[in-house]
């Protein structure tokens, strides 16, 4: 009989923490033995050393990594950043340190909100699954945990099981997944404890697909026979199996669907007993957190834990903190982390955010040499601050190789957010930024930046002038501003695409093997990511140029 002990999740977790330099050490110790026997390790001079002084001296960040352990399979990223997906090793240890994580997080997520024997809402998806030339099953880092017994074992001890069957989650076609979530949540919907995904973006795009199909939802509640939507025989022969002829519930699903303002606060009005709702909600899932707010009305929203394609970093130990504040603490026994210290160089333009600074790199420092308020580029290896001897919390800023420039101008994906934010205000008060990315457009001389937006519906010309005019204004990197002053960086482009373009974004990625609970919008989009700029340029209904430099 397995059983999961809270305190002892948490006193172990504080055990680790406050002698995170000899955790290091030794977690340093143990991957250098592990893979000791590796021929890239064995040309590099280490001859069987495994401290971390000896490791510094001797392996490069340039090097490739391979492992003395068999891998069992390989994870690949959303393929957002660059268009194409990245293939990353997955073996047991990485499936050991997710379920140390989850188990972590969900330690102190239950100590402030206690949430008892229920069940969980988790739009969770799995991708395509294919084999490379090397015979290794290769799928999304998420399909290769959501796959694993571990995973179902580890969700039953901390509470989290998922409403869906397993047929549901492997689905071949998302939106029958998607469909069927919804359904499986709404009959076990007494018993949901709390909505999650992997990301936050999943959650919205859920619901904005239950403000469609709710009455076909409750057709199927009320007869208990499942739509003829859902055509994949594994599928439809699982959820049937939980429908039951249920007109009590159907009404009292309707009665709440037309009573709601806007669909504000669906989530607590359909799951009464829902205690959170919890989902990746930092970076680039930050522009999603107001529709979330709107449909999780009263029920808080938090931020869960910080990792990579290539492993995880820490987590997130104060649940109630706003997303927007989430700190994560780095478990110190999960891989060996190298922090890059970015000093601020000595001119500085008072106007520069955090995450427009232009830094000096420094040499790496160990976990515990980091400063309280200093900024670091994370390195782990499993690539991925007073000084403290416990282990430290950081705080997401940005991804420092995502940036929009065109010459000697550079904006972040951080800058991008808080410009459409700022222009987002000025929208009229129904018309909503549904999605963006961006472009950076060097095919004219002088090269200018190009804003693409889905709004919820249409806008005036004189309001999405207003709002290119505070785009432009918005990025205040010195290099962007003296560039447009001069005329050097032309002015800032606003196209408004159809409705749906983004849907058809996720699609594409989707074609390439993604799973859905782990796509993100790329919020920069290049010419190497040919096929998404071909989506966003035939899909443009109207567009704007800023004259907020003078016409």
């Amino acid at each position: 009989m397995r059983v999961f002990s809270l305190e002892n999740v948490i006193n172990e977790f504080e055990v680790l923490s406050k002698d995170a330099g000899r955790q290091q050490t030794e977690t340093l110790r143990w991957i250098l033995e592990q893979n000791g026997e590796a021929e890239y390790l064995q040309s590099l001079g280490l001859a069987g050393r495994t401290d971390p002084e000896s490791f510094k001296a001797c392996v490069l960040d340039t090097s490739p990594v391979l492992t003395g352990k068999p891998i069992t399979s390989i994870s690949l990223s959303s393929g957002t950043t660059q268009g194409k997906p990245k293939f990353v090793p997955f073996n047991d240890e990485l499936l050991q340190s997710t379920m140390q994580i989850y188990c972590t997080s969900f330690a102190f997520r239950n100590r402030e909100y206690p949430i008892g024997n229920g069940k969980a809402l988790q739009f969770i998806y799995s991708s395509k699954r294919v084999t490379t030339k090397g015979g290794l099953t290769a799928r999304t880092a998420t399909s290769n945990v959501f796959q694993s017994e571990q995973f179902k074992h580890t969700m039953k001890d901390i509470q989290s099981q998922c409403c869906s069957p397993d047929e549901v989650i492997f689905g071949p076609d998302f939106q029958q997944s998607l469909y069927c979530h919804l359904l499986c949540g709404l009959i076990f919907s007494d018993e949901v404890q709390t909505i999650s995904s992997t990301f936050a973006h999943s959650i919205v795009h859920a619901f904005g697909t239950f403000e469609h199909v709710w009455e076909e939802l409750c057709a199927d509640i009320r007869e208990g026979v499942l739509s003829s939507r859902i055509t994949v025989p594994s599928i439809r022969a699982a959820v049937s199996k939980l429908l039951r002829p249920n007109p009590s519930l159907a009404d009292s699903i309707h009665n709440v669907c037309v009573r709601l303002s806007n669909w504000y606060g669906v989530i607590p009005e359909l799951w009464p007993n829902a205690k959170y709702v919890y989902g990746i909600m930092t970076g680039s899932m930050e522009p999603y957190l107001k529709k979330l707010r709107h449909y999780a009305g009263s029920l808080p929203l938090m931020s869960a834990d910080y990792g990579s394609s290539e492993g995880w970093i820490g987590a997130n130990v104060n649940p109630s903190l706003p997303p927007e504040l989430a700190t994560f603490a780095v478990l110190p026994n999960i891989g060996y982390f190298e922090f890059i210290p970015l000093e601020k160089s000595e001119v500085q333009d008072l106007e520069k955010s955090a995450s427009t600074i232009h830094y000096i790199e420094a040499e790496p420092i160990g976990l515990t040499e980091v400063e309280v308020g200093k900024e670091y580029e994370i390195v782990g290896r499993h690539r991925e601050g007073s000084r403290l001897p416990s282990t430290p919390e950081i705080q997401f800023v940005c991804r420092r190789s995502l940036v929009l420039s065109i010459n000697i101008d550079k904006n972040t994906e951080k800058d991008l957010q808080l410009a459409v934010e700022a222009a987002a205000l000025l929208a009229e008060e129904k018309v909503e930024v549904v999605d963006f990315t961006s472009h950076a457009d060097t095919s004219t001389e002088p090269g200018h930046y190009v804003i693409y937006w889905e709004l919820s519906c249409d806008a005036t010309e004189e309001v999405l002038r207003a709002c290119c005019n505070c785009l432009d204004l918005s990025f205040v990197d010195a290099g962007y501003v003296g560039s447009r002053k001069v005329g050097a960086i032309g002015p800032l482009e606003l196209r408004v695409v159809r409705r749906g373009t983004f849907q058809t974004i996720l699609h594409h990625y989707l074609g390439l093997g993604a799973a859905v609970s782990q796509f993100k919008t790329p919020r920069f989009v290049g010419l190497s990511n040919s096929t998404v700029l071909q989506i966003l340029c035939r899909n443009v209904t109207g567009c704007t140029f800023s004259t907020a430099y003078g016409p």
